[in-house]
């Protein structure tokens, strides 16, 4: 019986699919014990004995791979494998395989629930209240404000239509995608994507590249602007996003990723005006079965020497 490593204690935790479907092909399949992700060291000692590895947002690097002598596919549970080395897993005989499309709906309903908290202060007098105060906070109305959208995919795409709705201008940047896929979105350059009154990420990080937004594009962001990063922390220098937010420059922000998780002691915990949610983009009921059912899938598919609905490598 091959066994596939389970590495988050998130997978099939909404829906018992997910599992059935590993147990009917006959795979033993073992998740962490505690409710968090299983620890590196506790992985690299495990791993050698897994034909597949189902994986979260741990970083899956040549390391792993000479540890793990029977592996045939690592599986990401959630869209984006960017934690995992690609080129490291080629020259292992390694599949990837990945769950596209499965929590774009929940991360979209979160970007625009950040906007909303943060357009109107909503957790900051839900403070002041239980406090004992009785602020009257104003805020900003989003009908009539532009939404410029950096990444324009399934997630992008939802966050556009509920701003739409809500009567938002929206513009998008997306340099992957050809002019036509945009629909009645307008396509823009980067520079004026980012001179929005709401500027929304929605793409993944290069490792060990330089973030996206450096200081100097943050700076040139539209005066009383709001940023959101609901994508990856690498995206956005967070040192320069709080000191631009305790400035004025940036009116608000809402992050759901960091540079490092937890944040520890990133300069946003200490800034003005922002809501912080702890990379929980695709944590829905639903997203979390979709996510599991698709990845189980994937795996069955590379064990039973079929060709993955969806593969990175």
């Amino acid at each position: 019986m091959s066994l596939t490593l389970i590495t988050t204690p998130t997978f099939g935790r909404f829906s018992n699919e997910p599992w059935e479907l590993l147990r009917a092909a006959g795979v033993r399949a073992e998740r962490p014990r505690e409710d968090v992700p299983l620890p590196r060291a506790d992985l690299l000692a495990r791993v050698h004995e897994a034909e597949a590895l189902i994986v979260g947002l741990d970083p899956i690097d040549n390391e792993v791979f000479e540890a793990a002598p029977r592996l045939k596919v690592v599986a990401k549970h959630g869209v984006g494998y960017d934690n995992i080395d690609l080129d490291a897993a080629r020259e292992h005989g390694v599949r990837v395989v990945y769950a596209p499309g499965s929590n774009s709906r929940a991360v979209a309903e979160l970007t625009f629930g950040l906007l909303l908290d943060v357009a109107r202060g909503i957790s900051a007098n839900d403070r002041a209240v239980r406090a004992g105060g009785w602020p009257k906070t104003f805020g900003v109305e989003l009908a009539g404000r532009r939404l410029g959208i950096v990444g324009f995919g399934r997630i992008g795409r939802h966050v556009a239509e509920y701003a739409t709705a809500f009567g938002m201008d929206v513009i998008a940047h997306d340099p992957y995608l050809p002019t036509d896929a945009f629909g009645d979105v307008a396509s823009a350059d980067l520079d004026t994507t980012l001179d929005s009154d709401v500027v929304s990420l929605h793409l993944p990080a290069t490792p060990g590249a330089e973030p996206l937004l450096h200081r100097d594009r943050l700076t040139a962001m539209r005066p009383g602007s709001i940023l959101l990063n609901v994508a990856r922390g690498g995206l956005v220098d967070e040192h320069a996003a709080a000191e631009l937010l305790h400035g004025g420059h940036l009116a608000g922000a809402g992050f759901d990723a960091f540079a490092v998780e937890p944040p520890g002691d990133s300069p946003l915990l200490s800034a003005p005006n922002v809501v912080l949610t702890a990379h929980i983009g695709a944590c829905s009921r639903e997203a979390n079965r979709a996510m599991g059912v698709t990845v189980a899938e994937g795996v069955l598919a590379v064990l039973q020497g079929a060709e993955p609905r969806y593969s990175a490598a």
